[in-house]
């Protein structure tokens, strides 16, 4: 039992759960795509294993950092439950076997956007989080592209209509600087122990940081209308994201007011909530 709870700690089962569903959500968008749960199920599972390769790679990296923050000091290979060695091992299985699931099944440019994707969070975006903050920046890009890549393997053989994925990009995308913002305010301590930088001031969590934070939550705003604005769904969904995107404004507000970590958590559980109620409200919302 404990070796299956070390797996599903290896992978963040739960915050993969998340990043799948919303590949899922966004390959169902796909104009004329039902719900074939064969290819749903395909899909989810190709999914899991490469967001789980790439958090098991970043877990096999930052062993030595995970084991000084008390927040993952008990993660299985900080803790020395699991080597580094089974952790890369178990990571390559899963990449490679997701990559040609999503190859096999859909096609190939989903393929190599997946590859890609985990390439650029396991090897790029983890060791720039002890150089430079614009980690967060580059660590947005494969954080957002299970959106393009369920929009992608919603085209099967079909020539492929990027637009919608795009939009759908642009929004998890866009979505995730006050999101990361907020965790790194909450545990600003933590990961100034080991040397991450992942919030935008050198001083830490400054009012610097909840302006950064105020503005991508307001530019969340117009991306918001980009669905209905390009035909993808209808205009309640439209005015469901507005509602959501002026919540997640005025966290963001209350934490340049408050400037705490209280608020800032505010502000990291109404990114959690804000996802789930996005992405059901396109699909309920879907035109074609």
């Amino acid at each position: 039992m404990q070796k299956i709870k070390d797996y599903k700690e290896l992978i963040k089962l739960t915050l993969s759960f998340t990043v799948v569903f919303t590949c899922v959500i966004c390959f169902l968008l796909v104009p004329n795509n039902g719900y074939n749960w064969t290819m749903i199920t395909i899909l989810f599972a190709a999914g899991l294993m490469i967001t789980g390769s790439a958090n098991a790679i970043n877990q096999a990296v930052e062993k030595d950092s995970d084991a000084l923050m008390k927040r993952t000091a008990n993660r299985p290979v900080a803790s020395g439950r699991m080597s580094v060695a089974e952790a890369y091992t178990f990571a390559l299985i899963a990449g490679v076997l997701g990559c040609l699931l999503m190859w096999y099944f859909f096609n190939l440019t989903s393929a190599l956007l997946s590859a890609f994707s985990l390439f650029l969070y396991a090897f790029i975006y983890t060791p720039l989080k002890k150089i430079n903050s614009v980690s967060v920046l580059i660590g947005g890009f494969p954080g957002a592209f299970p959106c393009l890549i369920g929009w992608v393997a919603g085209f099967y053989d079909q020539p492929i209509v990027w637009t919608g994925g795009l939009v759908l990009f642009a929004i998890q995308f866009i979505w995730q600087f006050p999101h990361f913002w907020a965790i790194a305010w909450v545990a600003h301590q933590d990961y100034t122990k080991v040397g991450f930088k992942l919030l935008p001031s050198k001083e830490g969590p400054t009012k610097f940081t909840a302006l950064q934070a105020i503005m991508y939550s307001v530019l969340m705003i117009p991306i918001g209308i980009l669905p209905n604005y390009f035909g993808m769904t209808g205009t309640t969904s439209m005015w469901i994201l507005i509602i959501a995107n002026l919540f997640m404004v005025m966290q963001c507000i209350r934490l340049f007011i408050a400037m705490d970590v209280k608020a800032a958590r505010r502000v990291m559980f109404s990114s959690y909530i804000y996802l789930p109620i996005v992405y059901l409200a396109l699909l309920w919302d879907k035109i074609v």
